[in-house]
């Protein structure tokens, strides 16, 4: 049976996303990302990969990440957080992109991943909640996703944090996807399975490959 005090921390959690992600939809803006998407670009370019990297529960997002990334026209790898220092590292090469997310940008494994990076000669796009965090200032390119409030009993555990990073790093794919300019034919040929594997009726037209 719920509580008073049960349905009171629902409905703070309710009111502090609410606020939250309107928070950090307004940070979302072109000249944020400007740089991101100029040095992604560059590296595809240049034949480099792209990889996602986090610990503890921003990894999960890390695959989410890898994932949309790969399947709107950027392909991406997932590195495992606490792996890339014992060997894993090795699947980034000088040149390469690595998306680091870290709400503190301050926790240790994370800064001994990116450390072990940034001497292997990848470039670092940072995602954390401070702009001053170590993460910030180790990374050739910092995108913010702070919150003020997490929601929920205790105000500790990853929950609002955890939309924001998601938010900040979707737009970015956006962007990505946009400059690719992913026809519907090719977006369905990398999803064969499932309801995203067929074309809508107003998608139903030759692909501009085939003009």
């Amino acid at each position: 049976m719920l509580t008073e005090q049960n349905i009171r921390h629902l409905e703070n959690y309710r009111q502090t996303i609410a606020r939250e992600m309107n928070a950090s939809l307004e940070r979302i803006e072109e000249h944020t990302y400007e740089r991101a998407v100029e040095l992604i670009l560059a590296c595809r370019a240049a034949g480099g990969r792209v990889h996602v990297t986090g610990i503890g529960k921003p990894a999960h997002i890390g695959g989410y990440i890898a994932s949309l990334l790969s399947s709107t026209g950027t392909p991406c790898y997932e590195l495992h957080g606490t792996e890339a220092v014992h060997g894993s590292s090795g699947q980034v090469v000088p040149g390469d992109v690595v998306i680091a997310i870290s709400n503190s940008g301050e926790t240790a494994e994370m800064k001994a991943t990116v450390t072990t990076l940034k001497k292997n000669g990848a470039v670092i796009i940072g995602v954390s909640g401070n702009p001053s965090s170590w993460l910030a200032r180790a990374s050739d390119v910092h995108l913010m996703a702070g919150v003020s409030e997490e929601g929920g009993p205790l105000n500790r555990a990853p929950r609002a944090s955890i939309l924001a990073e998601v938010i900040a790093l979707q737009g970015l794919t956006v962007l990505l996807q946009s400059i690719a300019d992913v026809t519907p034919q090719q977006y369905v040929s990398w999803h064969p399975g499932g309801a995203l594997g067929k074309l809508r009726e107003d998608e139903q037209r030759p692909s501009r490959s085939a003009d």
